[in-house]
């Protein structure tokens, strides 16, 4: 180890016996910066005044001793060791000491072995205080992947549920206007369902297992679209600044889920700043060599596009910043939050392929920093401005393909109100025998993902001999370990994710059947 600046405490009532330590250090190559005290209370305040590397302690002092000193440095700095060094002893009184948790035991007349017990036990503890991180972050990870099975697991009964009651109050509320007498209970339902929904989704997001449906797109014009809608958010006693980088470059991501990350940061920053304050959105270039900005430790190397939100809010000590994104943690009064908000933008960013980090200390605000791949490749036709179409209606003939009985019903009404023919079948071969025996024009399959016997895209492989012109249009409420192994997370397959709601089905199929091919 390096000897510049030791930090050392000596516990010492002898000023003879620690300038000898010193002088031991001194030759060895060290240049210790030190304090000597002698009583409980000086050794409390010097270890409560700064970091010690290393505590050097007399055996038996005037009513102090060794063990007594190891026990205070137990209690306040745990992770610094302990070195005794004093004059002759007997041999139990050593082994005491170490059994105490003494990382050595140097005798007064043998001070040239002090250098080497200091190297050796302060490597010691970087070691330990390494493994104890890694078996945290290791931990960490392990309840991430834990609550993300969990999370999966439970998706898609959850997901299937929540389209019914969703969907059917929605209808609902389509025959029951503002004053109606069951009015008013419509909306508790719907709202409660709705958040029930979002809850689910930021299981999955969090734990990186949400279906993404990622595209290549300007982060400049996302970053200005969402601004509008977050200066409503955030209220008018917090002023929202947008510094936006020009020839930033394109990212490939689920537009919808980083305006999530947005919206999720922009929330943790108005909390934080209940009198007011500042919120800067920022994005930038930054690459591996430093010459358009700087990486954060960890980020590899490459090509990413930043984006930087910045609050003048009250800022967060170590201790929180530690479990900051973990699923469940929040600060906040009991009722006044999830903890999943930050979480949720966690798992958002590592599931799109990057990486976040946070700069933070009370009284100074907070800056996230998220760094995106950049690509070098066309925007995708979705993320330029469209003109404005005709209601989500038609009258094209679709076959939909639902294991789950509720939501059949519930996709069949829908479709059938917007204009459409519906053929309905429960599974894959129901499926293929209805379309061969249809005898007029089949334009769009909705089919679910998993189902029992046959998957979506086998059938829609099959159909396809059929009916070459078929359109497809999956839905799923599984998370999307279980949609990718049934192959329809490929770049420009549509797909509508478990819950929807009848606009959102109506809206997706209208899309597809409108798309040119």
């Amino acid at each position: 180890m390096g000897g510049d600046g030791l930090r050392v405490l000596i516990v010492e009532d002898s000023a003879t016996d620690a300038e000898l330590m010193l002088r031991a250090l001194r030759q060895a190559g060290f240049e210790p910066v030190h304090d000597r005290v002698e009583t409980a209370a000086a050794m409390r305040a010097a270890l409560a005044g700064q970091a010690w590397d290393v505590v050097l302690s007399d055996y038996s002092l005037p009513g102090f001793d060794a063990l007594g000193a190891l026990a205070l440095l137990r209690d306040t700095a745990p992770d610094v060791p302990f070195i005794v060094v004093s004059g002759s002893v007997g041999e139990d009184t050593a082994v005491a000491a170490m059994q105490a948790g003494a990382a050595d035991y140097v005798m007064k007349d043998r001070l040239q072995r002090l250098a080497s017990a200091i190297t050796r036990a302060v490597e010691g503890a970087v070691g330990r205080r390494e493994r104890r991180r890694l078996e945290e972050q290791l931990g960490h990870s392990q309840r991430m992947e834990a609550v993300g099975r969990l999370a999966g697991g439970i998706a898609h009964d959850f997901n299937n549920v929540l389209t019914a009651v969703l969907g059917s109050v929605e209808l609902l509320l389509l025959d029951e206007p503002p004053g109606r007498p069951h009015r008013e209970e419509l909306d508790i339902i719907r709202d409660a369902a709705t958040r029930a929904k979002d809850l689910i989704r930021q299981l999955l997001a969090f734990s990186a297992r949400q279906v993404l449906q990622p595209v290549v797109i300007d982060l400049n014009r996302l970053v200005r679209d969402v601004a509008k809608m977050l200066r409503r958010l955030i209220g008018e006693d917090i002023k929202l600044e947008t510094v936006l980088a020009p020839e930033l470059g394109a990212v490939r991501v689920d537009a919808g889920q980083i305006e999530q990350v947005l919206v999720n940061l922009a929330v943790n920053a108005r909390d934080a700043m209940p009198q007011g304050g500042r919120l800067t959105i920022q994005t930038d270039s930054v690459d591996a060599d430093g010459t358009r900005g700087p990486l954060a430790p960890g980020v590899p190397d490459g090509h990413h596009v930043l984006l930087q939100v910045s609050d003048s809010g009250v800022g967060m000590d170590d201790e929180i910043q530690a479990h900051l994104f973990e699923p469940f943690f929040t600060t906040k009064p009991r009722g006044k939050g999830t903890g999943l908000g930050l979480a949720t933008v966690y798992g958002i960013v590592r599931q799109s392929g990057g990486h976040i980090a946070v700069d933070s200390a009370l009284g100074r605000g907070a800056t996230f920093r998220i760094y995106l791949p950049r690509v070098e490749a066309p925007l995708d036709p979705t993320d330029r401005p469209r003109p404005v179409t005709a209601p989500a209606a038609g009258s094209e003939t679709i076959l939909l393909v639902e294991d789950e009985h509720l939501v059949r019903l519930l996709a069949r009404k829908v479709l059938e109100r917007a204009g459409y023919r519906v053929l309905v079948a429960a599974g894959g071969a129901e499926a293929l025998d209805l379309a061969e025996r249809y005898a007029g024009p089949i334009h769009l399959l909705l089919s679910d993902v998993v189902m029992p016997g046959m998957n979506g895209r086998e059938l829609m492989r099959r159909l396809a001999q059929l009916r070459p012109d078929l359109r497809v249009l999956y839905m799923s409420g599984y998370a999307d370990e279980a949609v990718a192994q049934h192959g329809v997370l490929d770049p420009g397959t549509a797909f509508l994710q478990k819950p929807f709601t009848p606009g959102g089905l109506a809206d997706k199929v209208r899309g597809v059947l409108d798309t040119p091919r």
